[in-house]
């Protein structure tokens, strides 16, 4: 099997940016529907207080059945499956908003059977409520078990659509020290490379074995834009799609940094121009500009120009 850098299917959707907005704040998520996001993430995770779950439950089916997201695919982040939360999360806003669901992220997959055990569960209510649209999931990778077990978690089940990096829980899991979440500080100016390169590159790699998208993590510094463009920078050489954020004023880097500029779709337009005709003259090498194009060029070109195309469709 060839490893393509994208497959296409609902995988292939569009994710750029995905803003995080806290469940339990109704005037945020009123706010986060309308941004210029490629995703809305309604979190019942970190964000809400125990005292809040029923309440951000409630409000994000609320959000799901009255708000109209556009073009934003609708995304949840229910509590770990390690928690008494976490079943509830998937049932109450299901069974009440399941048709207007897009994906549901769960967080701390530590093992296929994380995402087995959200497959069937959604399956059932899908079952249940006679919906035949199937709901995504979202896969976070932010623990020592999941970073060791990526490639079989990407493998775990055809819901899944993406896997994400979650930077801050994964520091601790590892118990390496880290000032903010995303930024760089004092330990990366020790650490001889990229300190977290080996959990970024591994799920990277297990996307695009499986044909899925991948995200880098949050960046915490909310006043620190040059800081987040070169985070987003660096996650799109790895090879990542987009990037969580957690602020509106964060979405226009994001989105920039993760779509190809102009001199990019420009090439990737002329490589697909040069094969076409050399197809069309029966030619079996081609070139451009003195330079042969392989099977690696013209599959990049491909990804670039379907890439630049949805971004036009979404009109940003």
């Amino acid at each position: 099997m060839v490893d393509y850098p994208d497959q296409g299917g609902r995988a292939a959707r569009l994710e750029r940016s995905a803003l995080f907005v806290p469940g339990s704040r109704w005037p945020m998520i009123e706010k986060a529907a309308r941004s210029a996001a490629d995703a809305v993430i309604i979190d019942l995770e970190d964000a809400v207080v125990p005292a809040d779950k029923e309440l951000g439950r409630a409000n994000v089916a609320r959000a799901f059945k009255e708000l109209d997201f556009g073009p934003r695919l609708r995304a949840y982040r229910i509590n770990s499956l390690d928690t008494p939360y976490a079943y509830r999360d998937l049932i109450e806003v299901v069974e009440a908003a399941g048709d207007r669901v897009d994906m549901v992220m769960v967080p701390k997959v530590s093992s296929p059977e994380d995402v087995l055990f959200v497959d069937r569960l959604l399956s059932q209510i899908e079952l249940g409520r006679g919906q035949a649209r199937q709901i995504g999931i979202e896969a976070q990778i932010e623990t020592a078990r999941g970073f060791l077990y990526a490639r079989e978690i990407a493998a775990a089940s055809p819901r899944l659509e993406t896997l994400i990096y979650g930077p801050g829980d994964y520091a601790a899991a590892l118990r390496a020290p880290l000032t903010n979440i995303g930024e760089r500080d004092e330990h990366d100016a020790i650490y001889p490379g990229h300190r977290w390169h080996a959990v970024m590159h591994t799920i990277v790699a297990a996307a695009r074995a499986n044909g899925l998208r991948c995200l880098d993590g949050p960046f915490a510094g909310i006043k620190a834009p040059q800081e987040l463009d070169h985070a987003s920078r660096v996650a799109r050489s790895i090879g990542f799609d987009g990037k969580q954020v957690i602020h509106p004023s964060q979405i226009e880097t994001v989105n920039q940094v993760f779509s190809p500029p102009a001199a990019e779709v420009a090439w990737a337009e002329a490589v697909l121009r040069a094969y076409a005709q050399a197809v069309a003259q029966g030619r079996g090498a081609v070139s451009l500009d003195g330079k042969m194009i392989d099977a690696v060029n013209i599959r990049l070109a491909h990804v670039i120009v379907e890439q630049h195309r949805r971004i036009q469709q979404r009109g940003q």
